[in-house]
This record gives structure tokens, sequence and C-alpha cells, in this order.
């Protein structure tokens, strides 16, 4: 393996390991589109450790630990850090748009036009990215069911 290519792949390794750290939300407080941007601009070096509210302070650290750096609170003006939430679509309510589906960074909502949509608990990560665009306001957020 040339010098090159192993640089490559020492660094896709690290983004690997990052990205495993990060809570998958996919809610962009960080400032990038999603954990797996955010965790390649932490390994170019580029972005800051404290930069995930939903990761927490302990997300703080065990990225700190993981680049060798000094470790410190996840930065509050981008967010609270929150117990794990998760959508729940109330059933009577749903008009069957797809808004929600078409939102949805997981693809954790399932469900057909003009019929009424569910969300699949457990690939939920409580983004609230569904929210916004449901005309109907059907879309609740409760506690995240482990």
């Amino acid at each position: 393996m040339s010098m090159h290519a192993q640089a490559s792949a020492t660094a896709a390794s690290l983004v690997e390991r990052i990205d495993r750290l990060l809570p998958q939300t996919q809610c962009g407080q960080c400032g990038y589109e999603g954990c797996r941007p955010y965790a390649e601009a932490l390994a170019r070096g580029e972005a800051d450790i404290d930069h995930c509210p939903p990761g927490g302070d302990a997300g703080a650290r065990a990225l700190a630990k993981l680049l060798d750096v000094d470790p410190k609170p996840f930065d509050r003006t981008r967010g609270e850090h929150l117990p794990a939430i998760a959508a729940l679509i109330v059933e009577d309510d749903c008009i069957g748009c797809t808004k929600c589906i078409q939102a949805c960074p997981v693809d954790a909502i399932i469900g057909a036009s003009k019929l009424m949509h569910s969300v699949i608990a457990s690939l939920c990560t409580g983004c609230e990215l569904c929210i916004p665009p449901c005309p109907v306001d059907c879309i609740v957020m409760q506690p995240a069911v482990s």
C-alpha cells in the first residue's frame, strides 16, 4: 500500500470512529448537514469538539479523548441537550401529504400518499425536521423508548 493510500485509509478510519461517537440525529445543530459531515470536518481539524448539543458534554468529552485534545463542554448557544425523543404521528389528524417522509433524514417515516403515515420509533433520531413541513400539525415528540 502506498503512503498516500495508507494516509487516506487512516483518515477514513478516523472519520468512521468519530461518526460512531456522534448521536446520528442528523439535526444540523453543529452547523453541518449531518453527523457524517461534522465527523469529516473534525477529522480534518476544521471543527471543534463542542458543536453537538444532542451528544451533550459526554459526547464532547468522548470526542476530545478520541482526538487527543482538551475536553470542554458542548456549546450551549447551539442548542440544549435533551433526553432522547422520537416523533409520533397522530393518526386521526394525518392527511397523508408525505411532506414528513420527504423531510426525514433517516427514513424513519413510512406511508403512502393520501394514507396515514407512521414513525418507526427505533429509527427515529428525534431531530424534529419532520415537524415544520407538516401542514396539519399532527406530529408530536415524545420520550424515546430504549
